[in-house]
């Protein structure tokens, strides 16, 4: 699959949401957003998307809306890949029809996926048994007792299986659409898409509570220009006694203060400045690690390995795989 932008896409950009009665709008809307809006740079989409109905009848979504379709499972068929949204019903045995559909196109190669309870419309096909799955979180028991040769993840945004990505409730939903497009396109086509959905641009999977960026301190704070000049600088090293001196303040004090306006400690609130450093330059540049780790204040690349394992549950070798500019 391509990792930028090309002239034409070279692989099946054909993807297909899943519409069936009593839908959960939210969830269906985070594909269509995500997937169906013009790219800023290109002026078009970056998939050719499809709205099929999993079942005959009018398709009703929760809030009164009647959903108009482009077919039925018929466009599953030719389907690169496949979206369903949150099932309406747990305890309502999946069509079918469906999930031979399903079945057939994961057999031809087609990826799937799943958000929230979509990931129970899924299992019903046999496709996840054996593999690692995640759903929202007041499911993941229901879902570990109907599938038990399923690896339930309770505590993720979302499990990447290759050609079957499953996510969690309502906004990871979005979070996986996000990863796909930059999985697809690349970080900076990912970028774009969340900065039109204002929308942090990337949350590795395996992190349900990490921060993406360090929190922005409150407008008006005494302390704002300390943290541009830490953001700035994010090589800095931390000196508690001189920050507070610098603002005025005595040790006790600055401290209450950071953390009332940033919601963590200055040594937190630096690790996450410099986490973010180092993500971009891994996602843009081919710098070596060590030069990476000295830019973005991690002194040695074997420190920035030891953070990024344990804040991303990643190495920065594989972030820079997966997410970073082809050479």
């Amino acid at each position: 699959m391509p990792k930028h932008l090309p002239d034409s896409i070279p692989f099946n950009n054909r993807l297909v949401v899943l519409a069936y009665d009593q839908l959960c709008t939210f969830e269906f809307g985070t594909a269509i957003e995500a997937f169906g809006r013009n790219d800023p740079q290109l002026k078009r989409p970056l998939y050719e998307l499809r709205v099929a109905a999993a079942e005959p009848g009018p398709l009703r979504a929760f809030g009164g809306v009647q959903i108009t379709v482009q077919g039925g499972l018929e466009l599953l068929e030719q389907a690169g890949t496949v979206v369903i949204p949150g099932w309406r019903d747990l305890a309502e045995e999946v069509p079918a029809g469906l999930l031979d559909a399903l079945r057939a196109a994961s057999q031809r190669g087609c990826r799937i996926v799943t958000i929230c309870a979509g990931t129970f419309v899924l299992a019903a096909t046999g496709l996840l048994a054996g593999r690692r799955a995640t759903t929202h979180w007041h499911h993941h028991e229901a879902l570990s007792r109907a599938y038990p040769d399923i690896q339930v993840e309770p505590s993720v945004l979302y499990v990447d299986e290759g050609n079957i990505l499953t996510s969690a409730g309502c906004a990871s939903g979005l979070d996986a659409c996000l990863y796909l497009i930059r999985r697809d396109f690349g970080p900076e086509a990912a970028n774009r898409a969340a900065r039109r959905m204002v929308t942090p641009p990337h949350r590795l999977g395996c992190q349900a509570q990490y921060i993406e960026q360090p929190v922005t301190v409150r407008p008006g704070s005494s302390l704002a220009p300390m943290l541009d000049a830490l953001m700035a600088s994010p090589h800095s090293d931390i000196d508690i006694e001189h920050m507070a001196r610098t603002a005025h303040m005595s040790r006790r004090t600055f401290l209450r203060r950071f953390h009332d306006a940033t919601g963590t400690t200055p040594a937190n609130w630096l690790l996450g400045v410099r986490l973010e450093r180092a993500k971009a330059l891994l996602e843009t540049s081919t710098l070596p690690m060590p030069l990476i780790a000295e830019r973005c204040g991690f002194g040695t690349a074997a420190t920035l390995r030891h953070h990024f394992r344990k804040s991303l549950d990643s190495s920065p070798s594989c972030y820079r795989k997966q997410f970073g500019r082809a050479e």
